[in-house]
């Protein structure tokens, strides 16, 4: 029997189990969040320093059915500086980024500036405070995920991202979870 989880990866984890690199210094790995069966992966991914919901699961199709496309995924990004319409718009529509060093446009996708600041478990690493200039958060989904796709498109669009944190995906919802914990489900609702 298949299992399910759904985790708040924390900040500064690595969306993997094991690792075959010879770190300098010892990564933290999904598999210190729980006592998770042996065949867990994680499905998709969040960059080191990115957080939020991750699904992990021993069931094989069900991840590449999330993955493989189609699945809404979205983020609240915070960005440095006050992003304007303009640059939602462009975000809107697909930019161009570069994947692998070759260019790619992106699909486009929904997103919108948040008018409030969202509430998040406090960050082991500090952001930057407002003394170096203003930040604002936009709500970016998406139904693709090349690699550091969310911060590429921010960037672009002359707004680099601070912070991302991933609230959804498909209809399952981060919610209140705390950064770490894990919970675990009869299937996902994607």
């Amino acid at each position: 029997m298949h299992r399910y989880f759904k985790i708040y990866k924390p900040y500064g984890y690595l969306s993997q189990f094991i690792t075959n690199e010879k770190p300098r210094k010892k990564k933290k790995l999904l598999g210190e969040l729980g006592n998770f069966p042996e065949e867990t992966m994680a499905v998709g991914r969040l960059d080191q320093d990115s957080e939020g919901l991750l699904f992990l699961t021993t069931d094989g199709k069900e991840s590449a059915r999330i993955t493989g496309g189609g699945v809404e995924k979205e983020y609240y990004v915070q960005v440095d500086g006050d992003i304007s319409e303009e640059a939602v718009e462009l975000l809107k529509q697909g930019v161009e980024i570069s994947i692998n060093g070759a260019k790619y446009l992106t699909l486009p996708c929904k997103a919108y500036k948040l008018e409030n600041r969202p509430v998040f478990p406090e960050r082991a690493k500090k952001i930057r405070d407002e003394r170096h200039g203003p930040t604002s958060w936009v709500s970016i989904t998406l139904t693709e995920g090349k690699f550091r796709q969310v911060k590429k498109m921010t960037a672009v669009v002359g707004f680099p991202t601070l912070r991302l944190v991933r609230v959804r995906i498909g209809n399952e919802k981060l919610n209140q979870m705390d950064s770490g914990e894990v919970i675990d489900l009869k299937k996902f609702d994607s």
